[in-house]
């Protein structure tokens, strides 16, 4: 199928690793192209989804969302991946349910920051999925920026922002989300942890690299849960 059929499901993938072991898991007979990502057709159980690379970056992450739902008109967007934990507010291996996104990297020096950065916030709509979580998962706002989390930002985060993790697409996810009234869900397993004097994937990508399949996995695993929540509404 490559005629953009309308499908309620789509599942954005970010990171380049990431959407490796979803197609490794999955093993999705063909994929497609388009300008911002490839894309695939699979069954989760009953349910037909598109998952779709959209890359790393909140540019690319804005295109994509914007992409699949001009062209497949979702009911919901996914999006699934990693993020980096701050000590003490994220424990590694959890999964992160976002209810909150901001951009932490807008420096506004002609008017007003808050300003600025309140106007890409985006609040995303969990209530539908109820109390009962997957194990090891919970409700958190989160930040991003086009940016590896510098530990020197942690006071940052956790005072300034109230965030316990960070990534680099989220907040671009759901502003496009927000802009164009589709409901969104996202998902990010904590790959590795930050504190106040050093970031533990700093100069080692293998690090985390080892334990994106562990994430990835459990993250799919528990993709079903989240489609039958969504349907029987």
């Amino acid at each position: 199928m490559n005629n953009f059929a309308l499908v309620p499901f789509v599942v954005l993938i970010s990171a380049n690793s990431e959407w490796r072991i979803t197609k490794d898991i999955l093993q999705p007979p063909q994929t497609y192209s388009s300008p911002v990502g490839d894309w695939f057709d699979a069954f989760v159980e009953n349910h037909q989804v598109v998952f779709f690379h959209s890359g790393w970056g909140k540019t690319r992450s804005a295109a994509a969302t914007q992409f699949v739902i001009d062209h497949w008109q979702p009911d919901l967007v996914i999006n699934l991946g990693t993020c980096g934990g701050l000590n003490g507010f994220a424990s590694l291996g959890e999964t992160l349910l976002v209810t909150e996104t901001v951009q932490y990297d807008i420096f506004e020096r002609m008017g007003d920051r808050q300003q600025a950065i309140n106007y890409y916030r985006a609040t995303l709509d969990t209530d539908w999925i109820g109390t009962n979580l997957p194990a090891d998962t919970r409700r958190v706002p989160l930040a991003s920026a086009d940016q590896d989390i510098d530990y020197q930002n942690f006071t940052v985060l956790t005072k300034d922002f109230g965030v316990a993790a960070a990534d680099w697409e989220s907040a671009a996810i759901a502003w496009v989300l927000k802009s164009n009234k589709t409901k969104g869900l996202i998902l990010r397993g904590v790959s590795d942890i930050i504190t106040p004097t050093a970031s533990e994937t700093d100069n080692n990508y293998a690090l985390w690299r080892s334990r994106v399949e562990m994430i990835m996995q459990r993250l799919l695993q528990d993709l079903p849960f989240y489609l039958n929540k969504f349907t029987d509404l």
